[in-house]
């Protein structure tokens, strides 16, 4: 899809969301099931993905891991928006790379050590092809991040709950 057509659906967007704040709020749910093994099954009804562990970990090695799908949700989404507010912006970028780089302790995945299973330090590493300048650039990168879904969720504290059921 060209820059243009991206520009015109983000103003059309913007327009109708200030029109009624109340139709940008929403929920998204996604289920996720483990049977025999540790091979897991999510859907959110529409799209279905298949993640495991590697065999080592005891799983059977069938689907990308966990962390795999948490680190491609930050990377495409941080990618994808700055993208498209570039685009939305009027900037013009010919591709947008990102990395995300995560350190961790395996072992807190046991119990064992000091350290969370979280991350305890995330680099991302954003690439970009353009002809603008870094003086063009960085407020749309600025923007773009403090307005990323799963950027934000990576950085910043939120509510979790968790409701454990006996089905």
């Amino acid at each position: 899809m060209s820059d243009s057509v991206i520009q015109q659906r983000h103003q059309a967007n913007i327009q109708a969301l200030k029109a009624d704040p109340n139709a940008g709020l929403g929920r998204a749910v996604l289920e996720a099931s483990v049977g025999e093994g540790l091979a897991c099954e999510v859907s959110d009804g529409t799209n279905t993905a298949l993640i495991d562990m590697p065999e080592t970990f005891g799983g059977t090695n069938t689907g990308p891991t966990p962390g795999f799908h948490a680190r491609a949700a930050v990377a495409a989404c941080v990618a994808i928006g700055i993208k498209a507010t570039a685009a939305r912006e009027g900037l013009r970028l010919d591709e947008v790379k990102v990395r995300v780089e995560m350190d961790f302790d395996d072992s807190a995945l046991y119990g064992l050590g000091e350290n969370t299973a979280a991350p305890f330090f995330t680099r991302l590493v954003i690439d970009l092809k353009t002809d603008h300048s870094d003086a063009e650039v960085s407020p749309v990168i600025d923007l773009a991040l403090a307005t990323d879904p799963f950027y934000l969720a990576l950085r910043d504290p939120q509510k979790v709950e968790t409701d454990i059921r006996i089905v």
